[in-house]
């Protein structure tokens, strides 16, 4: 099958550490893979040059090409639809590596253009809406062109190992040491730490925080895999439902279950004094599936923490205990980065490590009471040491 991959930004940070990595070692794996790439950018730029710096590979700059158009100019897209069309491809991915807000135009304005037959494909990544009207808004607004079957949502937590490792043990229930419920489990841990701060990025973090960053997303995700129902044999096509319905089972969350904490120094760094954006959230939740109740869910996000380590940890009654870790699953092959399996899946046309729209808006919900409780500084901000464990700042 011909694949035209169009990125819209190619010569943002996403691409030139991500994207194009990732698709050097496509191309190096399948060199027989009929892939074309058009890179969309405001400005004119040597992008074979620019893959070669990113890359190193030749093969990848040879099959890249850069169209040049402004991004709100509606009548750029006629421009691109023809671009799009000389390629001849049998499917065309569209790569939306640019923040939400301009991703909602640039899908009003190809939807608008004509750029939405079957064989168009949509790649976003998240956040998908800043709260659960803005997601709202935003599937309403893609949906006017666009079917779900055509779109992919990207949460690269969905395409680590530690996502992996669970669905491996979820087909081998039958074989695991425990039980998988209440009658064994005690408590699940979902942990994402990070060692460092915002990095630069005070933009970005002074309007998402941990919440949004972290929890809402990629945490949430990870729980739906853990407490999901699964049958004696299921396919991967069947995960979607099973996430779906494992996150419809959760309780709304709490402001009184919630924690949320800012590292010292943040404000001074993110030149805003008085911000009450939290650097780590803490989040309890519960489930009303009677395999579940009792047992207690934590997902907690962080940084400037003691160490970077992203992990579900599994207590149970007999005091023992499971972790499974990203970066610890054993191997003797090279791991498949993150983003080398999103776009080889999304090249397959495979959605299970893709988020549903229906997904997008449970997990909104769920976070909704919690989200506002914090706009109204319910429970206050903590302030935490850069450099304190999760644990200490729960306990605190």
């Amino acid at each position: 099958m011909k694949t035209l991959l169009v990125i819209f930004g190619i010569t943002g940070d996403l691409s030139g550490r991500k994207l194009l990595p990732a698709l050097s070692h496509i191309i190096n794996d399948n060199p027989g893979r009929d892939l074309s790439i058009l890179g969309v950018s405001r400005r004119e730029a040597d992008v074979k040059q620019l893959v070669l710096d990113s890359t190193g590979n030749q093969s990848v700059a040879d099959c890249t090409e850069l169209y040049t158009m402004d991004l709100a100019e509606a009548g750029d897209y006629a421009g691109l639809k023809e671009a799009v069309e000389a390629y001849g491809a049998d499917q065309t991915l569209m790569y939306l590596s640019v923040p939400p807000g301009a991703a909602a135009q640039i899908v009003d304005l190809l939807g608008a253009a004509g750029i939405n037959s079957p064989d168009i494909h949509l790649l976003f990544e998240k956040p998908f809406g800043y709260d659960l009207d803005s997601a709202k808004d935003f599937l309403q607004r893609t949906a006017r062109y666009y079917t779900e079957e055509q779109i992919f949502r990207i949460d690269h937590y969905m395409a680590k190992e530690v996502s992996a490792e669970v669905i491996r043990l979820r087909r081998d229930a039958e074989n695991h040491h425990h039980s998988w419920g209440n009658a064994s489990i005690k408590a699940i841990e979902i942990v994402a730490s990070e060692s460092i701060g915002i990095e630069g990025r005070a933009n970005f973090y002074e309007q998402t925080g941990a919440l949004r960053d972290f929890i809402q997303g990629h945490l949430m995700q990870l729980l739906s895999l853990v407490v999901m129902k699964v049958p004696a044999e299921f396919t991967n096509d069947q995960i979607p439902a099973m996430r779906l319905a494992a996150l419809n089972s959760i309780n709304v969350a709490t402001a009184e279950d919630s924690i949320r904490a800012q590292y010292e120094g943040y404000q001074e760094e993110a030149q805003n004094p008085g911000s009450q954006t939290e650097t780590f959230a803490s989040i309890q939740l519960s489930s009303n599936d009677e395999n579940w109740q009792d047992v207690p869910l934590r997902l907690t996000s962080g940084k400037a923490l003691n160490e970077k380590r992203s992990y579900i940890e599994v207590h149970y009654k007999d005091g023992t205990s499971d972790v499974f870790e990203e970066g610890k699953a054993p191997s003797d092959n090279r791991k498949l980065d993150a983003y080398e399996r999103v776009l080889l899946e999304a090249i397959a046309g495979k959605k299970a490590i893709f988020t549903g729209g229906e997904e997008v808006i449970r997990s909104w919900e769920i976070l909704n009471y919690v989200q506002q409780a914090w706009g109204m500084n319910e429970p206050t901000l903590k302030y935490y040491k850069q450099g304190t464990s999760a644990d200490a700042i729960i306990e605190s």
